[in-house]
């Protein structure tokens, strides 16, 4: 085990106070001095000194590691997982290392299509009627007021008999620009995705969120295509004919869209639709729920594959239907 130049000097300094400590009141002075001194080291500064240049990969292949067909990151020569401490007694070097591949060239925007309003109590407005006024006799309004109270007491409990579950009167306050899965959509794409560097966008939309990417594909039909590599659907729910998609977006989808369904056949295996989008192929279990978790492994090679044959200048199409004809050949 190898004993860094920081650790010696701490250790010297160490010593040095412990022996200082146990001599009398001259030597506080000294003990004053010494604290000084420690207080105005940088650690973080010795430690540079013994470590490696901070000169990292810029990307997953260049640490030698890969996500297997299970989404566990494994090392691609020795298929163990990551090791934190690859160099010993470098424990800021390891953490920067680290951090560094924690980069990976990946970003995750999780959408929230559902969430479209807020529940607020609704303000209750007291009219006052038009028998009531200032010059009224004071004993005369609170005699009134009494009564009012105790009417109004009496309907509040009725309600609350009636309708337990309601027992304040709400309102829907809708948020702005976000009103509703489509405008949510639209709106995280022009805010965020669109304004981001990434060059290969990748979506996986379940259910409602396939129709909400048509509809974006329909605003949006130019720029979407220019960043988005591949789409992947879990048992979506889209129309192309009811949202009225054109032609080219219908053309662009056949190409580089696939659509997991809920069905009992084994995972990827092809199903027949009636709509001209894109391939439909089973996610392996007929729980509509479930089919985003159940093919996420073809999910992620499908995405490899696209961004692969993007890279290649080919139609990320060409591999997609081979391994599918691969996989029903066996």
């Amino acid at each position: 085990m190898s004993i860094s130049l920081s650790s010696l000097i701490l250790l010297t300094i160490w010593i040095s106070m412990a022996q200082i400590q146990q001599g009398g009141p001259d030597e506080k002075e000294k003990t004053t001095a010494l604290k000084d001194l420690l207080s105005r080291i940088d650690l973080d500064e010795l430690m540079k000194k013994d470590e490696p240049p901070l000169d990292f990969p810029d990307t997953l292949e260049g640490f030698e590691y890969a996500f297997n067909e299970k989404g566990q990151l494994r090392h691609i020569k020795t298929g163990e997982p990551f090791v934190f401490n690859y160099r010993e007694d470098l424990h800021r070097w390891n953490q920067k290392r680290y951090e560094a591949l924690g980069e990976e060239g990946y970003g995750v925007i999780v959408l929230n299509p559902n969430e479209n309003y807020i529940e607020v109590e609704k303000p209750r407005i007291h009219v006052q009627s038009s028998s009531e006024s200032a010059d009224e006799p004071a004993e005369k309004r609170e005699r009134k007021d009494k009564v009012s109270k105790e009417t109004k007491k009496r309907r509040d409990f009725y309600e609350k008999y009636r309708n337990p579950q309601r027992e304040k009167e709400m309102m829907q306050l809708y948020i702005r620009e976000n009103g509703s899965p489509e405008e949510h959509a639209l709106y995280v794409w022009d805010h965020f995705i669109a304004q981001s560097a990434a060059e290969n966008v990748f979506f996986v939309a379940h259910s409602y969120g396939g129709l909400a990417f048509v509809e974006l594909m329909i605003q949006r039909e130019a720029d979407v295509k220019s960043k988005v590599t591949a789409v992947a659907l879990t048992d979506s729910v889209h129309n192309v004919w009811h949202q009225e998609a054109g032609k080219t977006i219908r053309e662009w989808m056949r190409e580089n869209c696939c659509n997991w369904v809920s069905s009992s056949e084994p995972l990827d295996t092809s199903v027949e639709s009636m709509l001209p989008d894109c391939p439909r192929v089973s996610a392996g279990t007929d729980r509509h729920e479930l089919t985003s978790w159940k093919s996420f492994p073809s999910i992620f090679k499908f995405f490899t594959e696209a961004s692969e044959a993007k890279t290649n200048s080919l139609k990320p199409a060409l591999t997609r239907r081979s391994h599918r004809v691969k996989h029903e050949e066996l």
